[in-house]
């Protein structure tokens, strides 16, 4: 959509255009009168080339003597009277000037002294337009748009000067052609041109006038004080005025080269200075593009380094016309990249107030720079140097002066290192920007994810940037000199007191001074891949200050060459996004401040989508680049390649083309296993939605399932429903792999396999059956929710969902191509699902496991196999631990759990027989589904980074952030107290299928309302207390079954799961609670008495006669207790009381 600030740049755009072509035109058509009327009577030679060379300089002289002598006259002007008057002002003289200049070359067709006076005039008219065109760009833009405007604005100048330039030997020939030579058309076409720009300066808004009227002697003196005061802006006009110099050398010389070197003539002569005007107008718009706003000095080395090479080569060789034009070419490309961020670091720094003086002033220094520049052609070619020695001097011009900027300002060398590092190795996206301040201090606060953190940092940003490192970094010899020169405070968290005093008193005086000082809070790197707890340094240095803090994260940069990822992998240019939020008081706290970043983090990963592919295109990728790897292998299967898997999915997928056309979501009635993999593999490349049945819920759930999803077919095996008693309800075809695997043929197969090895991605999705190009923020499954609470829920997760999930995972627990996982969870339960993608996607194996509650398949698979990783439920971690043998998990390194509570007692029983502890995590179906997980610390000599603590269920994965609300308010409670946790992140599911008014319910502006009852610590690490939905008010109190179910295995002194309370409805009290129990009854008293020596509440304490005995809890297919089923038994029982 285009903004009222597009349209007023617009009519500022064609009035610059035909004023530049204007300018030019008519400027070379004066100088080419001029050369023709030489060649007359000069022969050709060095005699030639000089009287060319003296004919060129008088008409740049003409043109840039008014510019530089106007140029202070017109800063008495230019803020007391309103620019916009200025410029509709200046563009009407232009059609009086116009309309002159037609008279002369009338009376004057052979060009001389009537067409020169006009050209005087038309610099002088040019000392008013360019400081007005300039200073009104910031009061129309905002400083975000400035870079960009100037770049547009430079970018269709050079559109015109190249126009202008070469456009004018072809309108002398054009008029010379015709009886009698009408060169004074030209003058009328260059009045229509002007009289265009006159109508389309009137677009631009009414401006108020920047300042007062004051004599010119007071104006002139402010500005030079402005310029001189501000060492910026100083240096910023200074390389403008050499620049300028620079330019006006190379581009007379280029004229001569062309006419002498080449021997072109008139008509072809202006072709390499076109050239360059088409490479200025590409540089500009480059460097306003890439820049994104922001004003990176680094261009200008960048850009002069290249101005030398250029013109060097053209000096030094012999290229040709084509090889002139090409290197002229890059000498505009190269000017492009200076000229514009001069500019706008002129127009940025100049006193808004004095801005059109400033402007003024320095554009007077630049004209004065042209005129050397151009005298200076002429005095080389009197001292016999010819056109090519010319651009020679100027190669070496150019590198002196490119040494003596970077000595001056060694800052512009560390910008063009992050110019060349940001444009090649790295591509940065900046997020929020704009809540940094423009001027004044402040602290941003970041995480620290590797050694180039400071560097990305400095790059996102226009102004320079202090940071604060650990002292033993700053120490290091071979970086001191670097960190003193740009401001670098060392601290040190162990130093005495006085010294730490010290370094945070230095951080605060530059706070003071309005710089911008940034502290990476962790105080080390990230070993782990979490984000480590904030220190406490950063609110020692802000307080008693008013500056505000800014949070910053940075997103991606784990997992790069200089972060201590172990899974590092080379992607050139490596995409990163750096998000600034909004500002925080300077009383803010460290762990506000650090949620704020997981905030930040959040987005960062939701924009990932947008380089994201859907799930089944980093397998191929990964099968292909190590086809014959184990991918997975079960009971049936005990073995099968990556690239075998993929294969065997291709061909499911082809042979099923007919049966899934015209469906979009397709069931899957399988047990973990590598068929059942390949199915769902085979499903994602159609671009289909799976949906995998949940086989334990009965039939009744089953169908309603089946309804809700519309399924049409399910892929299934006789085998399996022969072996769990199932049957699929009527209307529902089903179609049996056993069937399926008979139906495809070898030549299917050996297609299969050659398309997996060789089709490219979208293509293999076609020759699947995918109507489109499956995208990552497609459905990829419908997982029904375990019902454990109430009616199941058909969760839509995309594959952006599940594949940023399995990223958080990858980065939160590394895993390396030795690994093997078990995979015994099924398929229709949300970590099955994960954990087929996450080992699918990181080149790791899975073997599968049929039926997790059989503890001798299970430890037999892991020894066989040596896997090195178990997922699992603490139901199952029950049976394992009782049932398997010490020697048959002897490979695990890592065991997760999740889906419900690990008491401490699993745990330790566990970590007691097999060495190994587990790992509690913590997830829904609905986040796709892990939220939180605690992880492998990391232990060096130095350094010991924990990653996990006990009694939680560990941090959010990276890409997540969390917090506490108030249950019936939902507003957001303080760090640290109890409430409803709530998940933010690209994991969090689409919606409940057909539920549109469940999903309004637990989904508030990007938040998932989990009902969990949890509190989160300073350091972020998660506490959940129990399900909201699994208190009982009683009496008017809140107790919660969670506890008192740990209480009562506490008391008892089991291991295994023996207690599961519920509550039920209460005539006297609205409600009481029921515990069923496995137990002997006669234990019954002795554990009730055990809980009031415990101190516990008597409302916590249940009735001898609400304890019942059941021969077995309740226990969902996922491993998780059936707290439904518990309820149901509860109200069977008491039913009648």
């Amino acid at each position: 959509m285009r903004t009222s600030n597009d349209r007023s740049i617009a009519g500022l755009l064609v009035a610059q255009v035909l004023g530049a072509f204007n300018d030019n035109a008519f400027k070379f058509v004066a100088a080419l009168l001029a050369v023709r009327a030489i060649e007359g009577v000069v022969p050709a030679g060095p005699e030639l080339e000089f009287a060319s060379q003296s004919a060129m300089t008088t008409a740049f002289v003409v043109f840039t003597l008014p510019l530089m002598l106007f140029s202070l006259p017109a800063s008495v002007w230019i803020d007391r009277i309103s620019k916009r008057s200025i410029l509709v002002a200046t563009k009407g003289l232009e059609i009086l000037l116009m309309a002159l200049g037609t008279v002369a070359l009338r009376l004057a067709p052979e060009g001389g002294l009537p067409v020169l006076v006009i050209l005087a005039a038309m610099g002088a008219q040019s000392a008013l337009f360019s400081p007005a065109k300039y200073g009104i760009l910031p009061e129309i833009l905002s400083p975000r748009e400035l870079i960009r405007g100037n770049g547009r604005i430079e970018t269709w100048t050079m559109v015109a000067i190249i126009a202008g330039t070469a456009s004018a030997g072809h309108l002398l020939d054009l008029t010379s052609s015709f009886d009698g030579g009408p060169v004074w058309w030209i003058g009328l076409f260059l009045t229509a041109n002007a009289v265009v720009g006159f109508a389309a300066i009137l677009r631009l808004p009414e401006v108020p006038p920047a300042s007062a009227a004051l004599p010119i002697r007071t104006v002139v003196g402010e500005a030079w004080r402005a310029v001189r005061d501000d060492r910026v802006l100083w240096l910023a006009s200074a390389g403008s005025v050499f620049f300028w110099a620079i330019a006006s050398l190379v581009s007379q010389d280029a004229l001569v080269y062309a006419k002498a070197r080449l021997s072109l003539g008139v008509e072809q002569a202006p072709l390499p200075l076109a050239a360059s005007g088409v490479g200025v107008a590409l540089g500009a718009y480059l460097v306003g593009k890439l820049s994104r706003g922001r004003v990176d000095t680094g261009w200008i080395p960048l850009g002069t380094l290249g101005i030398t090479a250029a013109c060097a080569a053209i000096g030094l060789s012999t290229p040709g016309f084509h090889g002139v034009v090409v290197w002229m070419a890059a000498v505009g490309v190269f000017c492009g990249w200076v000229i514009v961020p001069l500019n706008t670091l002129i127009q940025i720094h100049a006193p808004k107030s004095r801005r059109g003086a400033v402007i003024a002033l320095v554009n007077a220094a630049q004209y004065g720079g042209i005129l050397v520049g151009s005298l200076s052609c002429d005095a080389l070619a009197r001292h016999s140097i010819d056109s090519a020695g010319v651009f020679v001097a100027a190669a070496i011009a150019t590198l002196i002066g490119t040494a003596w900027a970077l000595w001056l300002l060694p800052q512009a060398g560390v910008r063009l290192v992050l110019v060349l590092l940001t444009q090649t190795i790295y591509r940065l996206r900046v997020r929020g920007a704009e809540h940094v301040p423009t001027d004044g201090g402040a602290l941003l606060v970041c995480n620290h994810e590797s050694f180039v953190d400071g560097l990305l940092i400095s790059a996102s940003l226009d102004r320079p940037v202090r940071f604060i490192v650990e002292k033993s970094v700053y120490d290091k010899r071979w970086l001191r000199w670097f960190m003193r020169l740009f401001g670098f405070v060392p601290i040190a968290q162990d130093a005495p007191p006085r010294e730490l005093l010290e370094s945070i008193r230095l951080a605060g005086e530059a706070l003071d001074r309005g710089e911008l000082v940034c502290i990476f809070a962790e105080g080390e790197i990230t070993r782990t891949g979490q984000m480590l707890p904030f220190r406490r340094g950063f609110s020692r240095i802000i307080k008693g200050r008013n500056v505000p803090v800014v949070p910053v994260h940075l997103d991606r940069v784990w997992g790069s060459l200089l972060s201590f990822s172990r899974s590092k992998w080379l992607q050139i240019p490596r995409k990163i996004t750096v998000s600034f939020g909004d500002q925080l008081p300077a009383s803010v706290s460290g762990a506000e401040v650090r949620a704020r970043v997981r905030e930040l983090a959040s987005a960062a990963w939701a924009e990932r989508i947008e380089d994201a592919g859907p799930l089944h295109a980093e397998f191929v990728r990964s099968a292909r680049r190590v086809p014959w790897r184990l991918a997975a292998a079960d009971e049936r299967v005990p073995r099968v390649s990556r690239i075998g898997l993929l294969a065997s999915a291709v061909a499911i997928a082809r042979e099923l083309r007919a049966e899934w056309s015209d469906v979009s979501r397709v069931g899957v009635l399988l047990p973990p296993s590598v068929a059942g993999a390949a199915v769902n593999i085979a499903a994602s490349l159609a671009g289909r939605t799976t949906v995998n049945l949940n086989f334990t819920t009965g039939p009744a759930v089953m169908r309603a399932a089946i309804e809700r999803a519309e399924l049409r077919n399910v892929v299934t095996s006789r085998a399996f429903l022969e072996r769990v008693g199932v049957e699929l309800p009527a209307g529902v075809e089903p179609i049996f792999c056993e069937d399926l695997e008979r139906r495809i043929s070898v030549v299917l197969r050996a297609r299969s396999v050659l398309a997996a090895l060789f089709m490219p991605i979208v293509w293999l999705e076609r020759t699947c059956g995918s109507d489109a190009v499956v995208k990552p923020g497609d459905p990829a499954t419908v997982i029904f929710s375990s019902g454990s609470t109430g009616d199941p829920k058909g969760v839509v997760l995309t594959h952006h969902n599940i594949g940023s999930n399995a990223d958080g995972v990858a980065q939160a627990i590394p895993v390396t191509k030795d690994d093997r996982m078990l995979g015994s969870l099924p398929l229709f339960h949300s970590f099955g699902t994960l954990g087929l993608w996450f080992a699918l996607r990181n080149g790791i194996a899975t073997v599968f496991c049929a039926n997790p509650l059989d503890a001798v398949a299970v430890g037999r698979t892991v020894q066989r196999y040596s896997l090195t990783l178990l997922i699992a439920t603490p139901t199952f971690l029950q049976i394992y631990t009782r049932r398997c043998t010490p020697g048959q998990f002897g490979s695990l390194r890592l065991v997760v759990v999740g889906a419900e509570k690990l008491p401490a007692r699993i745990a330790d029983a566990f970590e007691e027989k097999f060495g190994v502890r587990p790992l509690e995590g913590y997830g829904t179906t609905e986040c796709a589904p892990v939220v939180a997980v605690n992880a492998p610390g990391f232990r060096a000599p130095g350094f010991y980074q924990p990653a996990s603590r006990r009694g939680t269920v560990g941090q959010p994965l990276p890409g997540i952030s969390v917090r506490v609300v108030d249950p019936e308010s939902r507003d957001p409670l303080p760090i640290g107290e109890t409430g409803v946790l709530e998940v933010m992140g690209p994991n969090v599911m689409r919606g409940y299928l057909g539920c549109a008014d469940l999903t309004a319910e637990v989904l508030h502006d990007g938040w998932y309302s989990t009902g969990d009852i949890a509190r989160v610590d300073d350091d972020g690490y998660i506490t959940i207390t129990d399900r909201l939905s699994r208190f009982s008010k009683i009496g008017g109190e809140m107790v919660p079954h969670g506890r008192v179910e740990t209480e009562l295995q506490d008391a008892a002194g089991a291991i295994a799961q023996v207690f599961a309370v519920t509550g039920i409805p209460s005539d006297s009290k609205g409600e009481q609670l029921v515990v069923l129990h496995t137990l002997d009854e006669s234990r019954i008293p002795e554990i009730r008495a055990e809980l009031e020596r415990r101190g516990l509440p008597n409302l916590f304490i249940p009735r001898e006669s609400a304890f019942v005995q059941v021969d077995e809890l309740p226990v969902l297919g996922t491993g998780k207790l059936d707290l439904r089923g518990v309820k149901e038994l509860a109200l069977a029982r008491f039913a009648g009381d």
